[in-house]
């Protein structure tokens, strides 16, 4: 009898000790189905011979466990109904610790990384074999645009484990910071030792990822560790990834050089950190100020969750504070009117606008404003025009004297042709 509950044991995955108590449980729970039996009873059994001996009580007024006696029954005595009950508790039971030991299993494995085999996946989620127990992978916690395909091997991060009626409920997830430092501890073992420390992460799941590490081996080179020899190590990371960028960067505990270097691979030439340490002004040269901000914003955006700071990026020559904007905006605000249920816009002086003097007005001075800068080209292309007519008149006017003076100059010619013919003919004559 031992021997086949040790068995019994190894197959259930589950403790002796534990399927003692749960064959007790089940004697109880039969001794009170036959007839004449004790309000309570306790069941005592000896793990060597498995020989077992019921003792019944009664209960008194205050509820107590009085007047014990030896009620063992014969093996003829418990009936079919008791051997039947029996049964049904006794594999309730075994179910029972086996949910149980699962859960103890998983419940101080949250934040661990666990490799499963994708069983089923839908809309909603997508189901893990983990081996013994199924893990949930919600459709919030996966990669935007990784497609799960059934039969194929991931690794998840254990976000949580919740222990329902059916056994432990175990949720990984594929977008957690956590997830990095784990896959980087499974890959660098100076990580494992405790020789390198990842300080922090920050993830854009499926995009980018930076992460700073710090040495507490003045001998060891916390990028080159994780980097490993031509991008091993962190290569391997990245595959697991689905080929997510990694940026790694060294810790610092100056926050303007940490700032520095968590923009990176952008150079920095200045960073400025305010007096309470909330904000960074960073000033970069003009040539590396799309790439200290990235796409979308993303290097500098992944650069402040990584230094915790607030962080303002411009050019060499861009002026501090950027250009001075003087638009003057009216004071008041928009009140639902009570009747009508519209909207009317309260301004400071008293006035009272509803929502198409509003409109009408915003036409107004828009068009007004058009017609100004209208206005203001004309003059402008005018202003433009103005010197070249001078210039333009000159060069008109220059043929017409040109005829004039060739005019001017053939009638003094002949006028001298005229004066030299009258005195010879007079002498002739």
């Amino acid at each position: 009898m031992s021997e086949a509950i040790k068995m019994l044991a190894n197959e259930k995955n589950i403790s002796v000790d534990a399927l003692l108590h749960v064959l007790a449980d089940a004697l109880v729970l039969a001794y009170k189905r036959r007839q004449g039996a004790a309000p309570e009873v306790e069941v005592s059994i000896d793990p060597q011979t498995m020989e077992f001996s019921f003792t019944a009580y009664d209960v008194n007024e205050d509820g107590e466990w009085v007047n014990p006696r030896d009620d063992t029954p014969r093996r003829d005595e418990m009936g079919r109904i008791a051997a039947q009950t029996f049964r049904q508790v006794m594999s309730q039971k075994i179910r029972e610790a086996e949910r149980d030991r699962k859960f103890e299993e998983y419940a101080n494995r949250e934040g661990d990384i666990v490799t499963g085999i994708i069983q089923q996946a839908d809309d909603r989620y997508t189901l893990l074999d983990l081996g013994r127990v199924e893990s949930l992978l919600p459709k919030a916690e996966q990669v935007s645009f990784e497609r799960p395909t059934p039969g194929d091997r991931v690794k998840a991060y254990i976000v949580e484990v919740r222990k329902t009626a059916k056994g432990p409920q175990i949720v990984v997830s594929r977008t957690h910071p956590g997830l990095i430092k784990r896959l980087f501890e499974l890959e660098v073992p100076e990580i494992a030792d405790g020789i390198v420390e990842i300080k922090g992460c920050a993830r854009e799941p499926g995009h980018r990822t930076k992460i700073a590490v710090w040495s507490n081996d003045h001998n060891v080179d916390p990028v080159g560790a994780c980097v490993g020899a031509r991008g091993g190590r962190v290569r391997m990371v990245v595959n697991e990834l689905r080929g997510e960028k990694i940026d790694i960067v060294p810790f610092s505990e100056d926050l303007a050089d940490f700032v520095a270097k968590a923009l990176s691979p952008a150079k920095v030439t200045q960073v400025i950190i305010s007096d309470d340490a909330t904000q960074a002004d960073v000033i970069v040269p003009d040539n590396q100020l799309s790439l200290a901000i990235g796409k979308e914003g993303q290097n500098a955006r992944l650069a402040a969750r990584l230094t915790g700071v607030r962080i303002d990026i411009r050019g060499e020559t861009e002026p501090v504070g950027g250009e001075d904007d003087d638009t003057d905006y009216e004071e008041g605000e928009w009140v639902a009117n009570a009747d009508t249920g519209t909207m009317e816009w309260h301004a400071a002086d008293g006035t009272v606008l509803t929502q198409e003097q509003w409109n009408a007005q915003a036409e107004a001075a828009e068009a007004e404003a058009a017609a100004a800068s209208q206005q203001t080209a004309v003059t402008e292309e005018a202003a433009v025009a103005a010197p070249a007519a001078p210039a333009e008149q000159a060069a008109e006017a220059e043929p017409e004297a040109e005829v004039v003076a060739e005019a001017e100059a053939a009638e003094a010619v002949e006028a001298v042709e005229a004066g030299e013919d009258k005195p010879s003919g007079a002498g002739d004559a």
